[in-house]
């Protein structure tokens, strides 16, 4: 196009990345997809650019460039951190701004290309810098957005906040930061086919998991309504992820569904926005359905592919066409600039932790410092470096502050408001959601702001030792026995995922069920005929989602090792079917009505012996649905079953047939099926069990347990518990042999080696295929060994 640099107006089809400097870096990113990407199938709205030139001339033409010079020039470095002084001076050069007149031929060349859209077409009115969106500065809510603009004096009015809005306080103290020039920064403004997800839903996804980093996943924030109630935090949204590999294969790729709580929705109200009541039937259901899930999971994957990074993308769902569009395209900024070779590590040592507070983690570090309670922007000149920063809620007035806090805590939001969003980008630990925390946490008293600990965000009272741990992944020497992981919490896949490892050597469902399911699964399946009304209404409260009770089990079962099983994909994932105890099983909702009293359950009704146990066998029919699915219609192959607490050949042959009805056949579909070696008689018959059994993962507690005629759980003779016995050890010794002999794997995912470096010295010697660790012992343990 002949001096495109000199148009004041330029429709998507004519931009590309180009254009950064024309346009800005969303206008840039929004002309780029639509003439790149609608071709290939994601929808984005049509729209037109004023650009940059535009702006200037606008500048020009009102000569305000000298007036905001002069109001610039009484900025110095001391000022510029008198928050209030700055705001004040900042106004000014809005004022100046958007109180000018808008020249008369740009005016009609705006007017003009808006009427394209229709004589009275609303419009999203959005504003694009020309130093924004690069992989080096990029901030949430720098600039305005005017959503909804319809007609010819309201659009044009739009505009000049706009081009006003480079001048917001955070925006200037933003380019000072950044060492750019106010004058070499300029002013574009996207005029974009207005989505009415007021009439729908609207959200943010992300090609990477933005926690910890994980690039084979999509996550999917979803709300009713207008997306600013995620921005904003007022509403914890609908959370999905995604996993790309098999989403590729086209299965259900859909790792897991969280559902939020949406108890209001943003709407039109004539010139403004108001948040309306969301219907109860609406709250208890997902604001998508799969379909949808996966059409953005694709898209995220075309968008990120094009790009060649990592995307952090706006959707939004027209309630007038119900069609699913992109409405703003950037990089992620946060882990696309991390050096993944370094495995940083925050854990607390400290004990007596008292729990003030807690909520959802933003990242994984631990801040520490006075609490400072602040429920109005206007009082943030009150904060201190150093403080911990506690509000109900941020926007982008608040980042003057939030640069200086040592960890932020809010009420209200999920992992996409902003204060989680800025949080990321600053480096801050942040705690969102608590609910209670401006209640809970009083100003001047010392907190501890732990965010290590897994999905949940936990405040603790007062100072409480931690340290960081650095480790350099490319200097650590691999041993000569591959290193697998004990992975229980499936919040805390995508993070253990990047710990050196071979694999997964034992996944505990136990956790999924005690943590997430929290129902006994004979209770699901008898619903209609358990005695207790207290147990049906929490159960009635826990699967409101789910129209058949047991779905829901299978449901949250499959979720919680899919998880596991993507953030490892492709390598192994050794998933160990369920082996709580009766007094375990007893405690889950529900429990007491159908479990025994036994005096001594860990050599009672457990592992093997209960899914073939008529009074079981339905709860371990739904344990291999889950697992079917997993594996079949997930995609996730690389998923293995181990059968536990397998006391004879005859009770694992009646495991497998049980299985195989589910289709879950050994040999089949990559299926290997394992049996843990913990009980005497897995050694002494080693040879039988290895010609049903694709391989052994040895038991060390329960063998010891066994071998030592000890009852684990009895403090009383805790001090003869001795992994390291000679009569275990030559257990252990005598069983790799005979798997060796067999061709067999075998592997150990018991505590001692996570607990004695010496031990697992010894298990290498032996010939043992695979040491799995608890994550946190693994480097050490792999120093360890690497000198051997």
């Amino acid at each position: 196009m002949k001096n495109k640099s000199k148009k004041f107006i330029l429709w998507f089809s004519k931009i590309s990345n180009k254009d950064v400097s024309l346009v800005g870096g969303k206008n840039a990113s929004l002309g780029e997809m639509y003439s790149e990407l609608t071709q290939k199938g994601v929808r984005i709205p049509n729209g037109f650019a004023i650009t940059a030139e535009a702006y200037k001339y606008y500048i020009k033409k009102n000569n305000l460039e000298d007036e905001i010079r002069q109001i610039l020039k009484t900025l110095n470095k001391k000022k510029m951190k008198n928050v209030e002084y700055l705001t004040k001076r900042a106004a000014e050069i809005r004022g100046l701004i958007s109180r000018a007149k808008m020249p008369t031929d740009l005016e009609l060349k705006i007017l003009n290309a808006y009427h394209k859209f229709g004589k009275k077409e609303d419009v999203a009115v959005r504003s694009s810098a020309t130093a924004e969106d690069l992989p080096d500065a990029s901030f949430a809510g720098q600039q305005e957005t005017f959503l909804n603009v319809v007609g010819r004096e309201e659009l044009i009015e739009a505009v000049k906040k706009c081009f006003a809005s480079l001048f917001t306080a955070r925006a200037i103290a933003y380019r000072q930061e950044k060492g750019f020039n106010h004058f070499e920064v300029f002013l574009s403004v996207g005029v974009q086919k207005m989505v009415r997800a007021d009439l729908a839903s609207s959200g943010v996804m992300f090609s990477i998991d933005t926690e910890s980093g994980f690039q084979n996943a999509v996550l999917i924030n979803s709300i009713y309504g207008l997306g600013e109630n995620i921005v904003q935090g007022k509403v914890n949204p609908d959370e999905f992820y995604v996993f790309k590999p098999t989403l590729a294969q086209n299965k259900n790729a859909i790792l897991s569904k969280t559902l939020g709580d949406k108890k209001v929705k943003m709407i039109y109200s004539g010139d403004d926005t108001k948040n309306v009541p969301v219907s109860k039937a609406d709250q208890d259901g997902f604001s998508l359905n799969n379909e949808e899930i996966l059409q953005l999971a694709r898209w995220a994957v075309l968008i990120e592919k094009h790009y060649k990074k990592p995307m952090d993308m706006e959707w939004a769902k027209d309630g007038k066409d119900n069609k699913l569009y992109i409405v703003q395209a950037r990089p992620e900024t946060v882990h696309a600039n991390r050096d993944m070779d370094i495995l940083e590590e925050h854990v607390l040592v400290g004990k007596n932790k008292k729990v003030l507070c807690q909520g959802k983690a933003v990242g994984s570090k631990i801040g520490q410092g006075k609490v400072n309670v602040i429920m109005d922007v206007k009082d943030i000149r009150k904060f201190k470096p150093g403080e911990v920063l506690v509000t109900e809620m941020t926007d982008p007035d608040w980042v003057p502050v939030m640069k200086v806090a040592s960890a932020i805590v809010t009420d209200l939001g999920g992992r996409t408001a902003h204060a989680a969003i800025v949080s990321r980008e600053l480096g801050v630990p942040c705690i969102v959601g608590t609910g209670n925390a401006t209640q809970s946490l009083q100003t001047s008293e010392r907190v501890t702001v732990c965010c290590s600990e897994g999905e949940a965000g936990k405040v603790y009272s007062g100072f409480v030792k931690y340290k960081v741990n650095k480790v350099n992944l490319k200097k650590l020497k691999k041993p000569k026995v591959s290193i697998m992981l004990n992975v229980g919490e499936p919040e805390r896949a995508f993070e253990f995922s990047f710990v050196p490892s071979d694999g997964v050597g034992l996944a505990r469902e136990e956790f999924i069920i005690n943590n997430y399911i929290k129902i006994h699964p004979l209770a699901l399946i008898h619903f209609n005929k358990l005695k207790s009304k207290k147990v049906k209404k929490q159960i009635d409260k826990l699967t409101k989602e789910y129209k058949n009770k047991t779905d829901f089990y299978v449901g949250e079962l499959s979720e919680g090792i899919a998880r596991i099983a993507a953030a490892f994909y492709p390598k192994d994932v050794i998933v160990r079917l369920s082996d709580f105890k009766t007094d375990e099983y007893r405690n889950l909702i529900g429990g007491e009505e159908f479990e025994p009293q036994e005096d001594n359950p860990m050599l009672g009704w457990r592992g093997a012996s209960r899914y073939y146990d008529p009074a079981f066998r339905p709860a371990f029919d739904l344990e291999c649905k889950a697992l079917k699915k997993v594996r079949n219609e997930m995609g996730l192959t690389n998923v293995k079953i181990m059968v536990p607490f397998c006391r004879t050949i005859e009770e694992g042959k009646k495991v497998l047939k049980i299985m195989a009805s589910h289709s879950l056949v050994r040999g089949k579909n990559k299926l290997e099926v394992y049996v843990m070696c913990e009980i005497p008689s897995n050694v002494l018959l080693a040879n039988d069990f290895a010609k049903h059994f694709d391989g052994f993962s040895i038991g060390s507690n329960d063998l010891t347990m066994l071998v030592l005629g000890l009852d684990r759980n009895s403090g009383k003779i805790s001090s003869v518990s001795n992994e390291k016995d000679e009569a275990v050890k030559k257990m252990i010794s005598d069983v790799i042999k005979v798997a060796k002999k067999n061709n067999r794997k075998i592997g150990i995912c018991g505590q001692a080696p996570s607990d004695f470096p010496d031990f697992a010295a010894f298990l290498m010697r032996e010939g043992i295929d695979s040491l799995s660790l608890n994550p946190d012992s693994v480097v050490r343990t792999m120093k360890e060994l690497g000198k051997k």
